[in-house]
């Protein structure tokens, strides 16, 4: 009899994610088990549990999917995932909490197809603030546009804070490097004379970026926002534009609101798990997903399109 496909679902947070159960089914697997308030030092036990339950057949139709808020806590508990298996006891595990790097990877590589189609030029070395930065989608964003060259700044209400995120992103992806640079909304009016690239992450309902920053600013190319409630993140920004002129930029500024990049994101995360499934049927490698792989299928996604 042929093993179910079964997706254990690990999350540090109270409540396990509809949209992620509904995506894992929609993408093809059988049964998605839920474990919640997930401590990090429970995930090598439930990880182990999960290979040694099934022989090696077995586990090519066994996953694990790592949600909850927090970016580092998911890294860590995909490090850990992934020390917790040898061969032939291996599995598929894909780690994104609340949706943060499938989000993030859509967000980047959309500003990134923008740049290359409208403005005929790439991330390599483009000014670019992250206003709201320092949740999940922010860190995530700045860790891979920082990798494509464009110099990074995450900017907060509290400089504090934003230095010290900074820091811990400089830690986490870049083995301590200075990548990502912290900074405060005080600062907007500068750091808009420099932009090239703004992106909005920050909570629901508040403007980030207003139309007086966006006439001001000499450079601006692409401006993008992962915020569908109004108010928009940024000014004269509706949430289907993709590519839109955004109104009141003398730079030529593209606009990119939160449907267009959570489509891209949607199609990210589906590909990605139907991916992680069907692969478990071809062979045995471990395959551990995070964002750097959501980056390269957005990427590949938005060339077809």
């Amino acid at each position: 009899m042929e093993k179910p496909f079964i997706l254990h679902m690990i999350t540090s947070e109270k409540n396990l994610s509809p949209f992620d159960v509904n995506m894992a089914l929609d993408a093809g697997w059988i049964s998605t088990i839920p474990y919640t308030n997930v401590e990090i030092g429970e995930v090598q036990a439930l990880v182990q549990d999960a290979v040694f339950s099934r022989s090696p057949s077995g586990l090519k139709r066994t996953g694990i999917f790592i949600g909850g808020r927090s970016a580092q806590t998911a890294s860590e508990m995909l490090k850990i995932a992934k020390q917790a298996m040898f061969p032939p006891f291996e599995l598929r595990v894909f780690a994104d909490p609340s949706g943060a790097f499938t989000t993030a990877a859509a967000m980047v590589a959309l500003v990134e197809d923008k740049l290359k189609k409208v403005h005929n030029t790439t991330l390599e070395g483009k000014s670019m603030l992250i206003l709201g930065g320092t949740g999940p989608v922010g860190q995530t964003a700045a860790a891979l546009a920082a990798n494509a060259g464009a110099t990074v700044r995450l900017v907060g209400r509290q400089l504090e804070k934003s230095q010290r995120v900074a820091d811990e992103c400089n830690k986490e992806f870049f083995k301590g490097e200075t990548k990502i640079l912290g900074d405060a909304d005080a600062n907007k009016p500068t750091l808009m004379q420099t932009a090239d690239v703004v992106l909005a992450t920050g909570a629901a309902g508040f403007q980030l970026l207003s139309a007086e920053l966006i006439a001001a600013a000499p450079q601006l190319k692409v401006a993008a926002d992962v915020n569908a409630v109004p108010p928009s993140g940024i000014a004269g920004l509706d949430p289907l534009h993709d590519g839109v002129p955004l109104e009141g930029s003398h730079s030529g500024a593209l606009g990119l609101g939160a449907l267009a990049i959570g489509n891209v994101k949607y199609q990210t995360q589906h590909i990605l798990l139907e991916r992680m499934r069907r692969q478990m049927i071809d062979n045995n490698k471990p395959l551990l997903l995070s964002f750097e792989d959501a980056f390269t299928v957005a990427r590949e996604y938005l060339k077809g399109r």
